[in-house]
């Protein structure tokens, strides 16, 4: 089996939000990660790679990512997802456990190429920080978990309808 596969299994779902929210959501991010000199994002947590992509994952042990870059956002899976991930995000590279760090493998074919990466400090482990730098020994990463989280705190329109549905419950 290869070690990274892209799998278009099923039919699309109708997200949270709409697409107009999704891609304001993307801008802001992108917006940020200029301002602040960072050429790439990994989103490890499942609050910013829900926020940004619309995928809640649940890891059975295994790492998650949303890789963004000014031009894409692509949501890097465990091969036991089996496109689900596609379905809700549309753009997903999954990876196989067949090889040992096959998720530094897709991380690394998505963002090795910047010279700043801003992953979330407060999240990602410090074992899979140490392989990061190791793969990408040229980049430099810095944290951008404060960043988005005051990002995340800001509440469009449809995120405060969907909060005021939610209570009604």
């Amino acid at each position: 089996m290869e070690d990274l596969l892209v799998i278009e299994n099923g039919e699309r779902v109708a997200g949270t939000f709409s697409e107009t929210e999704m891609a304001a959501r993307l801008k802001k991010l992108r917006a940020m990660m200029a301002e602040n000199d960072v050429d790439a994002v990994l989103f490890t947590s499942m609050h910013n790679i829900h926020y940004f992509s619309d995928f809640l994952y649940c890891s059975f042990g295994r790492p998650y990512g949303l890789a963004v870059t000014q031009d894409r956002a692509t949501a890097i899976c465990a091969n036991i997802d089996y496109g689900q991930p596609w379905r809700r995000t549309g753009d997903a590279l999954t990876y196989t456990d067949w090889r040992r760090d096959n998720y530094v493998r897709a991380v690394q074919k998505l963002v090795g190429g910047a010279a700043r990466i801003g992953i979330e400090f407060d999240h990602l482990t410090i074992e899979n920080l140490d392989k990061l730098r190791h793969a990408m020994d040229s980049s430099d990463f810095v944290d951008i978990s404060k960043l988005t989280m005051a990002m995340r705190m800001m509440k469009s329109d449809e995120g405060i309808a969907l909060i005021k549905g939610a209570t009604q419950i």
